[in-house]
Parts: structure tokens; C-alpha cells; sequence
């Protein structure tokens, strides 16, 4: 039987959303304008030169951002000699549940609540039931904040008050921030734990535990032991299928906590770089009839939010050098699909997400255009390559 992979590059957005203006992002193309920024000179940090993406490209990445949004791509020009064409998002949000279910054939149905841009940004009463399960006398932050910064700002504070570091952003998200040692790893993710369910019953997408180690003096880094505790998806989605029909479900990177470790056998955790060994290694482990479902989260985390042009384009060279070691482990009829969630474009005003449509592209099937497609379709055409049941509203283009 043939296995699937579902492969998210987190935030690699390619334009041309038809409803980015309602979102405040009309005009963004993460991919076309790191492209233009690389041939401009403009991202040499620790690069040169053109985008350098000859593995994506060859399979259409190049085609896809011209075919979504109309963008000039430089250095992206190849001919497509694998499956390729752009998703368009209907969920009403531009997050990683959102984009993540919708991929896995199930939009979201009900809009997500998003906190004030004000300072307080929390509602009393919340503040109160996070006071009251974290054992202080109050919370830090308490704002619309990037992570890295808000730490360096309030870690040493946090550390001498003991009370956690809480904030959020355009996304609907309650996170929180604290140290590993002297506020504790299992009292951060219990705290986070306690909370979730007061928070998803707000329709609040995901809290995230969010440690850090360092000192005032030395400085202060996050770690990857982070930790989304999202709202359940309300219906049974693409990991729930392939179960469902017998088949073993491989998660890497935050998946499972994306889908609540629904429809999910096994996951495998870590930074980016131990995240490709990790789908190299279930290229080469994972029994027939599988699917296999990642997430690598870095170009968003670390360089989008932080619009980083430059590390944003590493990151992407990075991970087209490092691809044929996975492709060259797949099997005679397996399918690879590599895709996004949304977009965040290190060009952009602000620091959150941005709406856009995303490409699809894919290795095992030869050279297929499909077009413009939803992003429920990506998760039929998975289940119709592994011979399983779909659910609507996806429609497969296989």
C-alpha cells in the first residue's frame, strides 16, 4: 500500500489570498518577496545572492507563488516536474489551527476570539483564574507582545516576582512565558494545562507554554520545549481517517498538539534540524499504508515574527539542501506533499501572520498542475492516495 506525507513549511505563504485586504494584509507574498529581497542584495546575512530553492523549485514552488499571486519569483524559474499549484484558506483566521485543520479536511466553523490591542489586554476576571492557579499574586505582560522580546524584557522581572510572563497576539492565543528553572518546566505546563479549558470554552485557539532558560546578565532563550494545548477539532479530521482505516499515524513536530494528539500514534519532537531526521527516519520506518504528518515551525517562529529576511531565506536553503535526503528514501508509490498554513511575511508592517494563499507541491505522482484548490482538497487527495474514506467539503485533485 502506498504511504502519504503531509509536509507544513510553517508561514511560507505565497499571495494573492483573495480576502487578504479584510485582514489588513493585502499585497503580502512571504515567498515572492524574500525572493525579491535576495536578488536585490538585500538579505546577506549569512547568505548571498538569489533565492536558492533548486529541489522545491523543480518540483513547481516557483510556478505555484506565479500562479497564486501573479509575483515575479528570481532565482525560482524552473519548469515543474512534480504536482504543484496554490491553496486558498476559507477559515475566518490566519493561524496554525486554522490552517492545520483546514489542510486536514475540516475548516473552521466558528469565529476565534482575539484579545485587544490594549494594554491591559486581558479581561480581570481571566487574570484572576490565572493568578489563582498559578499561586501569584499577578501576572507580567498582560499585552500583544513578540515572545523573544517580551522576554528579554520581563525575564529578569519574572525572576524576581516569580509571576508568569502572559501575552498574545493577532492570533487567538493566550501564551505564557516562563523559566524553566526558577519558575519550573512541569508548574509551567500544568499551569497551562489547568488554564486550557477555561480558555477553549472563550474560543480561544491555543495556549502555549512558552520556557526559557538564561539570566539578566547572560540573556534570556526560549526552548524547545514549548507547548500548544489547542482547542479539539469539531469534527473528525485527516489523522482521525487514516486511523480510523487501519492505518498508523505519524506526527513530527507539533502536530499532535495541534490536533490534541487525536487520530495520532506516534509524534517526534524538536528543533527544526532533529525534526528532518525525524521524517528522514519515518521515510524509512513507517509500514506501508501510512501517513505521516509534520509541521516545521521555524521559519515562522524564528524569522517571520521577527522579520528576518535573511534567516528566513537560510532557513528555506537550508531545508531544500536537506530534501532529497528525504526523497530518496520514499517508496515506489508514495506521495510527499510539501504546503503551508498561512503566511508571515518578513516584509510586512507588525510582527503577526499574514493571510495568503499557499503553494502545494508534490513528489511521487510526476508532473501534475492542479491549479488553484482549497485547502480541504489537500486532505482528500491524501486520503484518495491512501484508498481511505473522505469527508466533505474537500474534493480530491489526485
Amino acid at each position: 500500500m502506498p504511504r502519504a506525507f503531509l509536509v507544513v513549511l510553517d508561514s511560507v505563504g505565497c499571495g494573492g489570498a483573495p480576502d487578504a485586504a479584510a485582514f489588513g494584509d493585502e499585497g503580502a507574498n512571504t515567498l515572492a518577496h524574500i525572493a525579491a529581497e535576495c536578488a536585490a542584495g538585500r538579505a546577506e546575512e549569512g547568505r548571498s545572492g538569489p533565492l536558492a530553492l533548486p529541489n522545491l523549485d523543480a518540483l513547481g514552488l516557483g510556478a505555484a507563488i506565479r500562479l497564486a499571486s501573479g509575483a515575479a519569483t528570481p532565482g525560482l524559474d524552473a519548469t515543474p516536474q512534480g504536482l504543484w499549484g496554490a491553496g486558498t484558506e476559507v477559515s475566518n483566521g490566519k493561524d496554525t489551527p486554522s490552517g492545520h485543520w483546514e489542510l486536514s479536511g475540516v475548516p473552521v466553523p466558528w469565529d476565534w476570539t482575539y484579545f485587544p490591542e490594549t494594554v491591559p489586554c486581558f479581561p480581570d476576571d481571566l487574570v484572576a483564574t490565572v493568578c489563582a492557579a498559578a499561586g501569584t499574586d499577578g501576572i507580567l505582560g498582560n499585552c500583544h507582545a513578540s515572545g523573544t522580546t517580551i522576554v528579554s524584557e520581563l525575564g529578569a522581572e519574572h525572576i524576581r516576582t516569580g509571576w508568569p510572563i502572559c501575552y498574545t497576539s493577532a492570533d487567538s492565543v493566550f501564551q505564557i512565558a516562563a523559566h524553566e528553572d526558577h519558575f519550573g518546566l512541569d508548574r509551567l505546563l500544568d499551569l497551562c494545562k489547568t488554564l486550557a479549558p477555561t480558555l477553549h470554552a472563550m474560543k480561544v485557539g491555543r495556549v502555549i507554554a512558552r520556557p526559557f532558560v538564561g539570566s539578566e546578565t547572560e540573556g534570556f532563550t526560549r526552548t524547545t520545549n514549548r507547548k500548544d494545548l489547542a482547542i479539539a477539532p469539531p469534527s473528525p479530521t485527516l489523522c482521525d481517517w487514516a486511523q480510523a482505516a487501519g492505518r498508523r499515524v505519524q506526527a513530527v513536530g507539533k502536530i499532535g498538539d495541534i490536533f490534541s494528539m487525536r487520530g495520532i500514534d506516534e509524534v517526534r519532537k524538536g528543533a527544526d534540524d532533529v525534526l528532518f531526521e525525524h521524517l528522514t527516519a519515518f521515510a524509512d520506518e513507517a509500514p506501508d499504508g501510512s501517513f505521516t504528518f509534520a509541521n516545521f515551525v521555524e521559519f515562522d517562529s524564528l524569522y517571520g515574527h521577527r522579520r528576518d529576511v535573511s534567516g528566513y531565506a537560510r532557513a528555506l536553503e537550508w531545508f531544500d539542501a536537506a530534501l532529497p535526503r528525504f526523497l530518496d528514501r520514499l517508496r515506489p508509490g508514495d506521495l510527499a506533499i510539501f504546503t503551508a498554513d498561512h503566511g508571515n511575511d518578513p516584509t510586512w508592517r507588525g510582527t503577526d501572520h499574514t493571510r495568503e494563499r499557499v503553494p502545494i507541491v508534490g513528489y511521487g505522482l510526476g508532473a501534475k498542475e492542479i491549479g488553484n484548490v482549497g485547502f480541504a482538497d489537500v486532505a482528500a487527495s491524501v486520503a484518495a492516495h491512501l484508498g481511505i474514506p473522505a469527508q466533505p467539503p474537500g474534493r480530491s485533485f489526485l
